[in-house]
């Protein structure tokens, strides 16, 4: 039997990139899958989000596995569509026992700036709550919620060197460490429930958020059009381990242990998968 055999699991964002890789590695372990994403562009970001095609080519990869998919376009910004999904998923599969929200944007040098800021945080934070509180009536014990974090959120930005320069960027750390404080409290009031509730903080993981003009001259702003040969040297600045970035599936192997019941004590963590980034920034402390 798979980890989470007979199990079913909601990711958002699963179109592509990391969400695509944890509905996949689920199904590959015997969950059945209820995988939305956005699938439009959102006019602040500069970089393309995920199409259609990207996320019927997601149903055919857990299709593949043997499992059973529901993909449905929906953005985590709308609460009403995100309970409209889950119904349909109850609905058709009779039960929710994992919920991965994992959705979410990078809005470094967007435009207008400060609906840039709306955006990130409406997605990155109030579409993880939005995800998350759909899913709660429906969870019951032994249930198991990730949340997608950042190692951006564990970092010290203390020093602002240009205040205002890019609230897009800063709304994203903002985000990350919200959604890390929500669920903390969270983990703490569903606990008597026997629900447990966990982060995961990625470092740079490669995909397409990463592989983005704007992250190339976030990390090369000496450059006025750097290139992917450009900024892929400078990433290696925010791990300890050297490498530039993990791989979605590094990711979904935490998301497949915390899902499993190999993690059925784990709740109220902050997991980070991050090649040591964090050890650049702080000192050890518990």
């Amino acid at each position: 039997m798979g980890r989470v055999e007979g199990k079913v699991a909601f990711v958002t964002g699963a179109a592509r990139g990391q969400g695509r890789s944890h509905a996949v590695r689920l199904a590959e372990e015997g969950a059945d899958i209820v995988a939305i994403d956005i699938c439009h562009d959102i006019d602040t970001i500069g970089y393309p989000m995920a199409t259609r095609e990207d996320l019927d080519e997601t149903a055919r990869l857990v299709e593949k596995t043997g499992r059973r998919i529901i993909a449905e376009q929906a953005d985590v910004r709308d609460a009403p569509r995100l309970r409209e999904v889950v119904a349909t998923a109850i609905a058709e599969f009779g039960r929710l026992d994992i919920v991965v929200a994992q959705a979410g944007i990078a809005g470094m040098k967007g435009q207008p700036q400060w609906q840039a800021w709306s955006d990130v945080i409406d997605t990155n934070l109030i579409g993880v709550i939005n995800t998350i509180q759909a899913s709660l009536p429906h969870l019951k014990a032994g249930a198991s919620i990730i949340a997608t974090g950042s190692v951006a959120a564990l970092m010290d930005i203390g020093k602002v060197d240009q205040p205002g320069k890019d609230p897009g960027g800063i709304a994203y750390v903002v985000a990350k460490r919200g959604l890390a404080q929500y669920v903390h409290q969270l983990a703490l009031h569903i606990s008597v429930q026997n629900i447990r509730a966990n982060v995961i903080h990625p470092t740079n993981c490669n995909t397409p958020m990463l592989q983005s003009e704007p992250m190339y001259r976030s990390f090369r702003p000496d450059l006025e059009h750097p290139t992917r040969a450009d900024a892929e040297p400078a990433f290696g600045v925010q791990q300890a381990m050297p490498i530039p970035y993990v791989e979605p599936g590094d990711i979904s192997d935490a998301v497949l242990f915390l899902a499993s019941e190999e993690a059925r004590f784990i709740t109220g963590t902050q997991l980070r998968v991050d090649a040591g980034g964090y050890l650049k920034w702080y000192d050890y402390h518990i």
